[in-house]
């Protein structure tokens, strides 16, 4: 289902600017980014796990070999002990080989020197056992919280993703029932050159120009402003849609005559600032929430090389975006 969502986030957030191009473009970015932060995230959490886990296991060996240092210490605790004993002796049998040989007592002076490194060393070993211990747990014990921290992080960055997820579903589902009631709105309409349909988290209205416009006008007539009027009731109740409304041609050069129209781009911003102006006649939409674009003959939907193909391609396409402030905002929390 998350799958899902981000997918449905992705196409919503690459069209979250109807305004502008450039905002429409950062915002797409932004979640893109995200996406890879959250591929990053996920793959950090799982480094993390398995980090976790390894240091679960580095802390079992450790102690494991703690408890084994321990018990050589106790044993070279007990040897010293056993040495302090024996160099006692070794002075008291020093004292009595000075009135031997000198050969019995060169022998047993050598012996006892090297008894006597030998304690020294085994003082050593477990002076550096010692310290290799103590070493060795500030180590873990600086692991463990580093391992913490970044758990803490990801605990945090999921619970905006999560957010991030609801809202996107919110806004979907928003958008579900805006088609739902632009479609009830519009029966009248249907077979009739317009369609209604929900795809990447925005609604399209298409409009073929067989029910708003005569050839090579721009002037809408009786049925095709019916049709706006009524979408345009839908439209005022839901004021955080935006309202992009786009102009289509066909490739056929525009020769109508006319010194007002200069060619397609012109025609298909024409036609297109006309349905703006038939929507704000109601005045319970927000011209703010309006943009009229001409996309000449460059979006086609159909071939241009079949009259039918031609007729799909002349239309003006109501396309209807969820404002996405909030979903923006969980956007640059989740960095």
């Amino acid at each position: 289902m998350k799958k899902t969502v981000i997918l449905v986030a992705l196409a919503a957030l690459s069209i979250t600017s109807c305004v502008s191009k450039k905002d429409f473009t950062e915002l797409e970015s932004k979640y893109a980014k995200l996406k890879k932060a959250k591929r990053a995230t996920d793959d950090k959490n799982k480094d993390c796990e398995d980090e976790k886990a390894q240091l679960t296991i580095d802390l079992a060996s450790a102690q494991a070999i703690l408890e084994k240092l321990k018990g050589d210490k106790a044993s070279l605790a007990n040897d010293l002990a056993e040495l302090e004993q024996m160099r006692n002796k070794l002075k008291d049998s020093y004292k009595k080989l000075e009135t031997t040989s000198t050969k019995e007592l060169a022998k047993n002076t050598a012996k006892n020197k090297a008894l006597l490194q030998q304690l020294e060393d085994k003082e050593k070993a477990l002076q550096a056992e010692s310290k290799r211990l103590a070493d060795l747990q500030k180590e873990l014990e600086m692991r463990a919280k580093k391992a913490d921290e970044l758990q803490t992080t990801l605990a945090s960055r999921s619970k905006r993703v999560n957010e991030l997820e609801s809202a996107l579903a919110a806004k979907d589902a928003n958008m579900k029932r805006l088609k739902n009631a632009i479609s009830k709105a519009l029966t009248n309409f249907e077979g009739k050159g317009l369609t209604v349909e929900q795809r990447d988290g925005k609604v399209y209205v298409s409009m073929e120009n067989k029910l708003l416009f005569q050839s090579g006008s721009w002037k809408i007539g009786a049925e095709g402003k019916k049709a706006v009027t009524q979408l345009g009731v839908v439209l005022a109740e839901n004021p955080e849609i935006n309202v992009l409304i786009e102009g289509h041609t066909d490739n056929d050069q525009f020769n109508g005559g006319s010194s007002d129209i200069a060619n397609n781009w012109d025609l298909s911003t024409k036609r297109a600032t006309a349905i703006v102006t038939i929507l704000q006649e109601n005045k319970k939409i927000n011209s703010e929430s309006l943009t009229a674009a001409g996309r000449s003959e460059y979006a086609p939907i159909a071939d241009n090389e079949t009259a039918e193909g031609k007729a799909k391609n002349r239309r003006i396409e109501v396309i209807l975006t969820p404002k996405l402030d909030e979903v923006t905002k969980l956007l640059n929390e989740v960095k």
